[in-house]
């Protein structure tokens, strides 16, 4: 099973207790095959280091984790944009796009969630993910 996390799912799980820390956790146990493209683990390095005071070695360290439990990949622009407005999100379903992904989990519930499924890929939250995963043997 191929899956892609938004930025929001890794921030989160990285910060916080939760189900987005278990989908992580899962992820660098080989439950599944995780993908992510540069764009979101800059990402994830920004809000780290802006949002959340994070220094430059934790966030090292973090990246480091993320990119050996992942392929790290990067997607070519498909040109289509799904959210208008050169929107960031656009990033991250052109990785789910390439990464040929069964699913995109996110917390996303503007932009992304709304969407449903997209080239493939269902896109859902982290609990919804859980209880999917709880389902393959």
């Amino acid at each position: 099973m191929r899956v892609v996390l938004d930025t929001n799912v890794i921030i989160s799980a990285l910060n916080f207790p939760g189900n987005e820390r278990m989908v992580l956790e899962l992820a660098q146990r080989g439950r599944f095959e995780l993908f992510l493209s540069w764009f979101i683990l800059d990402e994830v390095s920004g809000v780290l280091t802006r949002k959340f005071g994070w220094d430059t070695e934790r966030t090292t360290q973090a990246l480091m984790a993320l990119e050996s439990a992942a392929t790290v990949i990067e997607p070519p622009r498909l040109g289509e944009e799904v959210i208008e407005g050169d929107h960031p999100d656009n990033r991250v379903l052109e990785c789910a796009v390439a990464a040929g992904a069964d699913y995109l989990v996110t917390g996303d519930r503007r932009h992304l969630l709304p969407i449903g499924e997209h080239h493939g890929a269902e896109i859902v939250n982290a609990p919804r993910f859980l209880s999917l995963l709880a389902q393959v043997p």
